[in-house]
């Protein structure tokens, strides 16, 4: 998701083992419950959502409390010393199920071994302080809780001192804590001795943040407190869920988009052992089991009938081919300045380049998945999302109840990459309607099928781009024309789109850096209709902005005869940030030194969600494709919290666009995906893997974020390196749609 729109588990007798007896010691107990307040910044009621069925209920109620004064999350300290901090967003493996305990510990004075952690349920008090619902994206959960959160451990701190000085009738200031302990002299008790009292005196007013030269883990880093339950195996995500009387679930989607259940027989399926039952919903037919083999197994022996739409989903070429005749035409104005066409005519220098980009797979690690518990008057769900709210009021649509009849739990996400953030909460909604249809308990698994060919996609596009150059070879006018639709229409978030323009197809050039010092610039933008779902993809328009704008900028360094690196600096005088980056990737990478022979790097820079980043691609050419040996890449995030957690995020963000680049491509062919799984959409392996280093710009800037700012500059850095090692430009992704075998 981009930058602009950037329970615990209570089945009737949970099994008493290890695991609940100590969840349920977690939350029983007195202790010291703080509620930090922070205003929101920001709503999205103007951006059209106000209105929409069931929305007021997405957002959460504060139980009557007036919600200018409604609590936004909470920290709790037990009898024990424990000290549960209840996140407003969700664990997908970004880490902050460790980084923003780190706010908090540090402000509360805290020892590390007594922080844990859980996810919050849905409310009000958890709604993101910027986008005013409920939400994990848009690479924005640090900075958005920065205040917030440290706040928390703060006010939490002075309210145990307060205690500590009153039970030793001693002055506050003649206080000190450190480690989880407050001490006054030779008296010493820890924050759970005082927990109770502390809880009794009025919440402290006004309460001062520490100063950075007194940070004890942010910018340090701490162990990652969701390690040790992903290794041993006892953390939970969606598809581990597992209850008494539980039953499996599957759903026969129809194979062609837009595609409705005309007639079926389920004689043989209900045939299968262990399949109990089978119900028609909205999106197809699902297959009730005792477990996932029969549930399969009589999906497999269902007799359908689909109603195929009269007007059949384009071809991959024929959409391609519609797309270039589309971006010939200039298309609604994004961004202009001057006159872009009467500039290039004027142009010592023009160079063209057309650009195409596939529909992508977000293809998680976890497939869809929810479970569903419905009784007659409450619905409960578990599930990894990143919009617990939307999809809380999405199921109460679904069932005629009111969202506070439906509790939404939400486990670790194995992957989300913007696929659980659905506006339409389309997975949550179809296990819902299967539990309504049925009256079963019961767990919808998607299969990793279901996900290539039923899921949502990054939408393809295709670019045209005309650039003219003065005498000295710099840029004087720039044209980009981009074809694609739009991720925001028909959603609830349509209102987001001003002036027919979904700035989430054109950001990273509409707003580029570069642009801002031409004179004559258009960005036009077709935003075309299909019945292909499309949705936000980790870094959003960025996965295609990015490798256009680079691509070409290092287009026009090579027609200037000018380094790539040395001629980004010329265009980027006065961008600080990005040169921060860039000058500092250039520097650990060894820009300006040799390299052995059969070796060959590109360099890309780019900003998306607050952080500026730039890498250089170290590659050699084996069969007519590259080989990535080694990635250098720098970011100035501005303050990192945690520099091991931002790292992780670099990391995962350049093996992420390493699939991507290499052989991401969902295709069309009779109005049906071909791809199916990870041998023909394929990702890269672990042998591809190349040597990465990840360096931190040492900033005190504005916060940005980490989750997908890496992905951007990777792509176009792979492309510049190829053009280096070969002569040849990439214009057409994946990689291996193209030849570099004749270079």
């Amino acid at each position: 998701m981009d930058k602009r729109f950037k329970n615990k588990m209570r089945a009737d007798k949970p099994e008493v083992s290890r695991r609940n007896f100590i969840r349920t010691g977690a939350v029983l107990g007195g202790g010291l419950l703080i509620a930090f307040r922070v205003s929101a910044a920001g709503r999205l009621a103007g951006a059209g959502m106000a209105g929409m069925p069931g929305l007021t209920g997405a957002m959460g109620s504060a139980g009557g409390v007036p919600p200018e004064a409604a609590p936004n999350a909470y920290l709790r300290i037990a009898p024990d010393n424990r000290v549960t901090v209840v996140l407003a967003h969700a664990e997908m493996g970004q880490g902050i199920w460790t980084t923003l305990p780190m706010l908090i510990a540090d402000e509360l004075d805290a020892d590390w071994k007594d922080i844990k952690v859980e996810h919050s349920p849905v409310g009000k008090d958890w709604n993101h302080t910027v986008f005013g619902i409920q939400i994990t994206g848009g690479s924005s959960t640090t900075w958005s809780e920065f205040d917030r959160y440290r706040m928390a451990g703060a006010t939490a701190r002075v309210a145990l001192v307060q205690a500590a000085a009153k039970r030793w009738g001693v002055p506050v200031d003649g206080c000190k804590t450190a480690g989880g302990y407050v001490m006054a002299g030779d008296k010493k008790a820890s924050y759970g001795e005082l927990a109770q009292e502390a809880a009794a005196l009025p919440q402290p007013q006004k309460v001062a943040l520490r100063p950075a030269s007194e940070w004890k883990y942010i910018g340090k880093g701490a162990k990652r407190l969701d390690g040790p339950a992903k290794i041993n195996g006892e953390a939970k995500f969606g598809m581990d869920m597992q209850m008494p009387g539980l039953l499996t679930a599957v759903v026969a989607h129809a194979p062609t988009f837009g595609g409705k259940v005309k007639s079926f027989d389920a004689t043989k399926a209900t045939a299968v052992p262990g399949v109990k039952q089978v119900v028609q919903i909205p999106t197809g037919v699902a297959v009730i089991a005792d477990h996932f083999w029969a549930a399969s197994q009589g999906r497999k022996a269902l007799d359908i009938v689909w109603d195929v739409p009269a007007v059949v989903t384009p071809d991959t070429p024929a959409q391609v081919a519609e797309y270039r005749k589309l971006a010939a035409t200039k298309g609604l104005p994004a961004a202009q300045k001057g006159n872009a066409e009467s500039a290039l005519t004027k142009a010592a220098k023009v160079v063209e380049a057309e650009y195409v980009f596939p529909y992508l797979a977000h293809a998680p690690m976890e497939p869809m998945n929810c479970t569903v518990k419905l009784d007659h008057d409450h619905c409960e769900i578990w599930t990894g999302t990143q919009l617990p709210g939307i999809d809380q009021a999405a199921a109460a649509k679904v069932l005629g109840f009111s969202p506070d009849q439906v509790t939404v739990n939400t486990v670790f996400l194995g992957g989300g990459f913007g696929r659980r953030a659905t506006p339409s909460s389309d997975f949550v909604v179809e296990a819902v309607q299967i539990a309504k249809a049925s009256g079963k308990f019961i767990k919808m698994i998607w299969t990793r099928e279901d996900d290539m060919k039923s899921g949502y996609f990054r939408p393809a596009f295709v670019h045209k781009v005309k650039v003219g150059l003065d005498g000295q070879g710099m840029p004087m006018a720039w044209q980009n024309i981009a074809v694609g639709q739009s991720i925001m229409e028909g959603t609830l978030f349509a209102g987001m789109i001003k002036n027919g323009i979904d700035e989430s197809s054109v950001e990273g050039i509409s707003d580029s850096a570069y642009l801002e010092s031409i004179p004559d610039h258009y960005v036009g933008l077709h935003s075309t209709k299909s019945p292909v779902p499309v949705l936000w993809f980790r870094s959003v328009g960025n996965t295609h902005t990015a490798f256009v704008m680079e691509t070409m900028v290092d287009e026009l360094a090579h027609a200037a005869g000018q380094d790539p690196v040395a001629y980004r600096r010329t265009l980027l005088k006065g961008h600080t940030r990005h040169l921060a980056a860039l000058n500092l990737v250039a520097e650990k990478a060894g820009w300006d030194q040799p390299l052995p022979a059969g070796r060959f790097r590109g360099v890309a820079v780019h900003e998306s969600f607050g952080s500026y980043v730039a890498q250089v691609v170290e590659i050699s050419m084996e069969k007519g494709q590259p080989k990535v040996h080694k990635v250098t890449c720098a970011i100035d995030c501005g303050v990192a919290v945690n520099p091991d957690g931002v790292r992780a995020q670099m990391e995962s963000c350049i093996i992420f666009a390493q699939t991507m680049a290499l052989y991401g491509e969902i295709s069309i062919e009779k109005g049906m995906v071909k791809q199916s799984n990870f041998y023909d959409y394929r990702i890269a392996r672990m042998y591809e893997a190349p040597v990465i280093e990840v360096y931190i710009v040492q900033s005190t800037e504005k916060m940005g974020g980490a989750g997908e700012p890496g992905v951007p500059p990777m792509a176009p850095a792979l492309a510049n390196a190829v053009f280096a090692a070969t002569g040849k430009r990439v214009y057409k992704l994946p990689f291996m749609n193209n030849s570099f075998s004749n270079a």
